[in-house]
């Protein structure tokens, strides 16, 4: 009987994941940020993105690729591309990283064999992310509302130090910031540490909304609700952001969400 106990106690630790120090396996992302100067750059990133880049993803197992651009009244408008590519582990982020450097992404070489004195961006930025343990794996939204008037806000939080920044990500995760954002129905994509990029420390995530009015909406009630107004006011979560950017952004038709 004391042997049934024991390994019926076993299994469950393996279930939860806590058995040998083990946890809950956290996802990896990298949003990838391409900077054009006109609308010949954009069209080529497009086609490159479109017709070989997310199908050589897709084909290496990689599946839910986000495509997004600035909404139309957003100064950057035509001038950025960001993709968001989600990853089991490192390994399968430099894979990936070496799908260009090794020719085996096929097509497009309008971009891919582009003259240096004619490149197809003006400069690529690549943000690596780590998700939090609150939301360990990347979710894709499933919105009924035409593309054309879906928002996807991606925001970036920079921290003053990186002791101080910490009270930010334990704000997520510890103080349920997730969980308030996930019942006030924001639909979040992604919450993660940026652990490679050119802003550090700094956190981003990803949440989306049918429309702008449901993303105005849906503010409205976050600045407003009780525990939203009772976390912000707790001494340990002061002065732990010195520098937000924000982007709303919609989806590209070929976008898988």
């Amino acid at each position: 009987m004391k042997m049934r106990i024991i390994f019926c106690c076993v299994g469950l630790l393996l279930e939860a994941g806590v058995l040998f120090g083990q946890k809950p396996s956290q996802g990896f992302f990298e949003v990838r940020i391409y900077r054009l100067k006109d609308k010949t750059q954009e069209e080529r990133v497009d086609a490159f993105l479109k017709d070989s880049y997310l199908p050589a993803l897709h084909s290496a197992g990689i599946k839910s690729v986000g495509v997004f651009k600035p909404v139309e009244t957003d100064t950057t408008f035509g001038k950025r591309i960001f993709l968001l590519v989600p990853y089991n582990n490192l390994d399968q982020f430099t894979q990936a990283s070496d799908l260009l450097a090794g020719n085996t992404v096929s097509g497009s070489k309008d971009y891919i064999d582009a003259d240096y004195a004619n490149p197809p961006y003006v400069r690529l930025e690549s943000i690596l992310l780590r998700a939090f343990p609150g939301m360990p794996r990347m979710e894709t939204p499933n919105h009924s509302s035409p593309r054309s008037e879906r928002i996807y806000e991606l925001r970036s939080y920079e921290g003053p130090t990186e002791k101080i920044y910490r009270s930010k990500v334990k704000m997520f995760n510890t103080g349920d910031e997730i969980g308030l954002f996930k019942r006030l129905g924001f639909n979040a994509v992604f919450y993660a540490d940026v652990i490679a990029g050119g802003r550090m420390p700094n956190l981003m995530y990803m949440t989306t909304f049918a429309s702008q009015a449901s993303h105005d909406e849906k503010w409205a009630a976050f600045r407003e609700d009780p525990q939203w107004k009772q976390l912000v006011s707790m001494p340990e979560y002061q002065h732990n952001v010195s520098k937000i950017n924000i982007f709303l952004l919609r989806p590209t038709a070929y976008s898988d969400y």
